[in-house]
C-alpha cells in the first residue's frame, strides 16, 4: 500500500472514531481547512451544508482571514508553534446567535513525527453569553473573556479561588459560575458577607452554635459551613475579617474540621472555597494587617475581575441586557448621543452603578428612548461635540458600529491613542475596523 493511499485510510478512519464521540469535534490540516466535522458539531452550530474544505475561522467567526490576523488567538497557529496542545476561549457563531466556547485543540503526529493533524474539541460555555437578553454574566471583550477562560479552568477542580475585583464588578456572580461550572453544581452555594462580622457572629454564622451555647440558643443552628456541605462556600469581602477572626477561618481551611459554638465534638467540612475581597491583600499582609499564611491558603487560583472602565467594548452589549433586566415590560433603547455619554464615563461603581444608571434613567423617560438628559450626572458636563452624532433610534450593535466609524475620523488621534481611550487592545480594535470594512 503507497502512502497516498495509507494517508486516505488514516483519514478515513480518523473521521469515522470522531463521529462516534458526542462532544462536537473537527479535523483540520496546517491550513485550517477542515477535513471533516462530527455529528455533534453539526448539530451544535447548526450545519446542514458540506463543512470540509472550509476554513475553521470561516465557519466559526465568519472571518476571511485567521483568527489571529483578525485580533484573536488562534490556538492552531499557536499549536503549530509550540508543538503541543492549545486551549483558548473564543465567541462562535452558532443558530442562537453568538456564543462563548472552549476550544481545546490537539495536535496529531504521524510515523514520521511531524504534525499531520489537528483535532478541535469545542465546548459550549453555559455560565456566560455574548447575547443581551441572556440572565447570565454577559460580555465578549478581550478583558472579560480572558476572566472567562480562567474560571473555564479553575472550576472543574475543587482549588480554592480568589476573586479580587472592584466594588460593583460582580463578584457573586463569578463565584456563581466557579460553582455551576463545577463537580459539586448539584450541590448548595452559600455565600456570607464577612464585613462587619463580630467575632462572636463570624463564628456563630459560619460554624453554627449548639443549644445552650449562650443565652438566647434555645436550639441547636446549623453554620454554613454545614449548610455548604457537597457544594461552595463563598466568602464576600474576605479583605474585611478581622485580624483576630483570621485564624478561625485558617484553622477551618487547613484541617477541614470544624466545632459548633458550645460543642466538643470536631465535624468534618466539605466544601469548595471560594473568597472575593476588593482590597489589596498583598499590601496588607506586608501591613501585617491580614495573615500572610491565610493568603498563601485561599490564593490557590487568583482571578482578576476587570472594571467597566477596562471593557467598555462590552458597555453596549451590557447595557441592552441590563435594560431587559431592570424594565422588562418596556423595550427601552439608549439615544446614540446617550451611548457617547456613557462610553465616555468612568464608572466608578462599575456594572452595578451602570444598572442604577440605566434603572434611573428608564424612570425619568417618558418613551421607550433614552436621552442625554435622562443621565444628568454623567452627561451634563459633556460638550456636544464629544457625543456621537448618529441620529434616530437604532440596534446597540449598530450604535457601537456608527460610533466605532466616528470615533476613527476623529483628528489628530493614534490607533494606539484610540484603542486606550475606547479601553480596547489595539489587536481588537483592529479586528473590530477590520470587520466594518468588511461589511462596507
Amino acid at each position: 500500500m503507497n502512502e497516498r493511499a495509507m494517508a486516505s485510510d488514516s483519514l478515513i478512519a480518523l473521521t469515522s472514531y470522531l463521529d462516534a464521540l458526542p462532544e462536537p469535534r473537527i479535523l483540520l490540516d496546517g491550513q485550517y481547512r477542515i477535513l471533516a466535522a462530527n455529528a455533534a458539531y453539526r448539530r451544535e452550530f447548526g450545519l446542514t451544508g458540506p463543512v470540509a474544505g472550509r476554513r475553521c475561522f470561516e465557519v466559526s467567526h465568519h472571518f476571511t482571514r485567521p483568527c489571529d490576523e483578525m485580533g484573536e488567538s488562534c490556538p492552531l497557529r499557536a499549536s503549530h508553534r509550540s508543538g503541543g496542545p492549545q486551549r483558548v476561549l473564543h465567541v462562535h457563531h452558532t443558530p442562537r446567535g453568538e456564543e462563548h466556547v472552549d476550544v481545546e485543540l490537539t495536535p496529531l503526529r504521524g510515523a514520521t513525527g511531524e504534525i499531520e493533524y489537528y483535532v478541535e474539541l469545542i465546548s459550549p460555555v453555559r455560565d456566560a453569553s455574548a447575547r443581551p437578553e441572556s440572565q447570565m454574566m454577559v460580555g465578549r471583550s478581550r478583558a472579560f473573556n480572558q476572566m472567562l477562560s480562567l474560571i473555564g479552568r479553575v472550576a472543574p477542580s475543587d482549588a480554592a479561588v480568589l476573586l479580587l475585583g472592584e466594588s460593583g464588578t460582580g463578584k457573586e456572580m463569578v463565584a456563581r459560575a466557579v460553582h455551576e461550572a463545577s463537580a459539586r453544581a448539584a450541590g448548595p452555594f452559600v455565600a456570607i458577607d464577612c464585613s462587619g462580622l463580630t467575632e462572636s457572629l463570624f463564628e456563630s454564622e459560619l460554624f453554627g452554635y449548639e443549644k445552650g451555647a449562650f443565652t438566647g440558643a434555645a436550639r441547636r443552628k446549623p453554620g454554613l459551613v454545614e449548610i455548604a456541605a457537597g457544594g461552595t462556600l463563598f466568602l464576600d469581602e474576605v479583605g474585611d475579617i478581622p485580624l483576630a477572626l483570621q485564624v478561625k477561618l485558617l484553622r477551618l481551611l487547613e484541617t477541614g474540621t470544624y466545632r459548633r459554638v458550645g460543642g466538643l465534638e470536631p465535624l468534618r467540612a466539605d466544601f469548595r472555597f471560594v473568597g472575593a475581597t476588593h482590597r489589596d491583600l498583598v499590601r496588607m499582609v506586608a501591613e501585617e494587617t491580614f495573615r500572610k499564611d491565610l493568603y498563601y491558603r485561599i490564593s490557590t487560583f487568583p482571578i482578576r475581575l476587570p472594571p467597566l472602565r477596562e471593557r467598555l467594548e462590552d458597555l453596549p452589549l451590557l447595557a441592552e441586557a441590563l435594560l431587559k433586566r431592570v424594565s422588562p415590560a418596556r423595550e427601552m433603547q439608549l439615544h446614540p448621543d446617550a451611548l457617547g455619554c456613557l462610553v465616555g464615563y468612568d464608572f466608578p461603581g462599575n456594572i452595578r452603578e451602570l444598572r442604577n444608571v440605566l434603572e434611573r434613567a428608564c424612570l425619568l423617560a417618558d418613551g421607550s428612548l433614552i436621552l442625554p438628559e435622562h443621565l444628568p450626572g454623567i452627561c451634563a458636563e459633556r460638550a456636544p461635540a464629544e457625543l456621537s452624532p448618529m441620529g434616530g433610534v437604532v440596534p446597540l450593535a449598530q450604535m457601537e458600529d456608527g460610533y466605532l466609524r466616528w470615533a476613527s475620523r476623529q483628528p489628530d488621534i493614534t490607533r494606539k491613542e484610540l484603542a486606550a481611550r475606547l479601553g480596547l487592545s489595539e489587536r481588537t480594535l483592529f479586528r473590530k475596523m477590520a470587520r466594518l470594512r468588511n461589511e462596507e
